[in-house]
C-alpha cells in the first residue's frame, strides 16, 4: 500500500513539474530575427475603418525560417500609458533585422489625453501608410 501511494505522489509530481517547467521557460524567451534576405516591398492593406479601444498594427513581411511571408495587420487592444510600435525591417553590417511589433512605454504620456483613438499625435484612426514608417515620415 505504502508503494502504491509513493508511486502515485511521485507521479503526481512530476506532472505538476512538467506542467509548470514550460511555461517558466516561455516567459523569458526572447526573439531576433537577423538574415541576409531583404524584405519584400510592404503590400498593400486596406485599413478598417477607426474602432474603439483599439489601434490597428499593419501588415508585415514575417520571416518563417526559410522565406518571407505576410503577417496580415491586425486589432490590438489600446494600453494606456503605453504607444504601439509597428514591426519594421532596417539594415546594418550583419544582416536585415525584424522588429516585431510591440507595446512601449510612452515618455510623453498625459494622463487627460485619450490615447485610444490617438496615434502618436496624429488624429483619430490615423495609420501610418505602408513603408513611410521606414522614411521616418510616421
Amino acid at each position: 500500500m505504502k508503494s502504491r501511494t509513493f508511486t502515485f505522489l511521485l507521479t503526481a509530481l512530476l506532472i505538476g513539474t512538467a506542467a509548470v517547467t514550460p511555461l517558466q521557460a516561455s516567459a523569458q524567451v526572447n526573439v531576433n530575427i537577423n538574415i541576409g534576405a531583404e524584405p519584400p516591398p510592404p503590400r498593400y492593406e486596406r485599413v478598417p475603418p477607426p474602432r474603439k479601444g483599439y489601434v490597428w498594427a499593419p501588415g508585415y513581411w514575417n520571416w518563417n525560417g526559410h522565406r518571407h511571408v505576410w503577417t496580415s495587420g491586425h486589432w490590438e487592444r489600446v494600453r494606456a500609458g503605453y504607444v504601439y510600435q509597428n514591426a519594421n525591417w532596417y539594415q546594418d553590417g550583419r544582416g536585415w533585422h525584424l522588429n516585431k511589433g510591440h507595446w512601449k512605454k510612452d515618455k510623453h504620456a498625459k494622463h487627460h489625453r485619450d490615447h485610444r483613438n490617438d496615434r502618436h499625435g496624429h488624429g483619430k484612426g490615423y495609420h501610418c501608410p505602408p513603408g513611410q514608417a521606414k522614411k521616418g515620415h510616421c
